[in-house]
């Protein structure tokens, strides 16, 4: 009788157990490895920041090996943190041009993990300078989301433009994350408004002395601009009563530093008596602030002139300087003068020139009585002389000039 065959059973369970074995470690090294590429390849992401970015150092799988299968991927770093400047002060309005201030800012840390050796630059660019000290701070840490203050002693330059002038608050420090040292710059750029003093100015009114009613007139301002910013939109108007112009309000428009210029209003008084007015100019200032400057205005019309007939205005003629009348006379004495002269001299000429011919009509005579018998008989009687002696000396008569000869 056959005994029934027993079959063994553990030593099918102590092969089973070896098969499993088998596969566990022939799939243990695929696993490791396919978790080492997903960890490369997340810490191979770039992590930007605020003014800067890092790369995470991937892990390097060829160092793992099989017996290392249950080592954990590494940790991915994370954001970079920054550091922003939360608030800051200045003071109460616009800093004066030369003017020192207190600059105060605080800031503060976003990011997840502290920061360490942090170095502050303050830099005012060509309008602002620090008055005093240092421009430079150091800060060891700051924890993540911690708020920390610094006050800058500054002063705005003299020649500094109006308007908002950029300060640049830098900020350079270091951080640790994932086991990883790293460092971050951030630039922080804040305004700090500055004014130029308003030194515009506008002397008194100048105004006419001899205002008469229905006579145009004129009144002059002269202004010049001393301050370092421009004067903008200048307009000047004059109001009030009993005159007329042509224009009250007058636009002049922008004035440079330096620049200088006249308002000039020409009116017609048409009432006498005091004269009541005002001149107000309106400007902006380098700030753009509107400013107003009043100037009031008086002075006395006399009445318009009386109408003259042309009698009234031949007898004013007259008044001053030689009269009318002399101018005439004086000339027909002169005529008269001279007749009576030129007639003087003809008579004086024609009675000289009569006498002389009397004298010649004697003296011819005397020549033809020598020649008679008896003038001859009693030539006679006389005794001989020589022949020079007998000869009566000729007198010759010179023309005299303008006669006849």
């Amino acid at each position: 009788m056959n005994r029934p065959r027993t079959i063994a059973v553990k030593p099918i369970i102590t092969l089973i157990a070896i098969a499993a074995l088998i596969v566990a470690c022939v799939s243990a090294p695929v696993c490791a490895m396919a978790s080492g590429q997903a960890a490369a390849a997340a810490a191979d992401t770039i992590v930007a920041g605020n003014a800067g970015t890092r790369h995470a150092t991937p892990v390097d799988d060829t160092d793992q090996s099989a017996g290392d299968s249950g080592q954990s991927a590494a940790p991915i770093a994370g954001p970079v943190p920054n550091v922003i400047i939360t608030n800051f002060t200045y003071g109460d309005g616009s800093v004066p041009a030369g003017g020192k201030f207190d600059l105060g800012f605080s800031f503060q840390n976003k990011g997840s993990v502290a920061v360490q050796n942090m170095v502050i630059s303050v830099d005012g660019g060509d309008g602002l300078t620090i008055a005093g000290g240092t421009n430079t701070f150091y800060v060891p840490q700051l924890a993540a989301g911690a708020t920390q203050s610094q006050t800058v002693p500054m002063q705005a330059l003299i020649d500094a433009k109006s308007g908002a002038q950029a300060v640049v608050v830098s900020f350079r420090y270091e951080y640790v994350d994932a086991g990883q040292r790293s460092s971050n710059s951030v630039d922080e750029k804040i305004s700090v408004p500055v004014s130029q003093p308003d030194r515009f100015q506008i002397n008194d009114p100048v105004i006419p002395d001899d205002a008469q009613n229905g006579q145009e007139s004129t009144i002059t301002l002269a202004y010049v601009n001393k301050g370092k910013g421009d004067i903008s939109n200048v307009e000047a108007t004059m109001d009030g009563k009993g005159f007329d112009t042509v224009s009250k309000t007058q636009y002049l428009g922008n004035v440079a530093s330096g620049g200088s210029g006249t308002i000039a209003y020409a009116f017609t008084p048409t009432d006498s008596g005091d004269l009541d007015a005002k001149i107000t100019v309106t400007y902006e200032d380098s700030d753009g602030q509107q400013k107003t400057k009043e100037f009031p205005v008086k002075l006395t019309v006399a009445e318009p002139a009386p109408a003259m007939d042309d009698t009234a205005a031949d007898m004013q003629d007259e008044q001053p300087g030689t009269p009318v009348w002399l101018l005439p006379t004086v000339a027909a004495v002169a005529i008269v003068a001279i007749v009576v002269i030129v007639v003087l001299v003809k008579r004086h000429r024609k009675k000289k020139r009569s006498a002389m011919d009397e004298q010649w009509d004697d003296w011819q005579d005397d020549q033809d009585g020598g020649d008679k018998p008896e003038a001859q008989g009693h030539a006679s009687d006389t005794p001989a002389a020589d022949d020079t002696d007998r000869q009566a000396p000729t007198e010759v008569i010179a023309p005299q000039p303008g006669e006849r000869s």
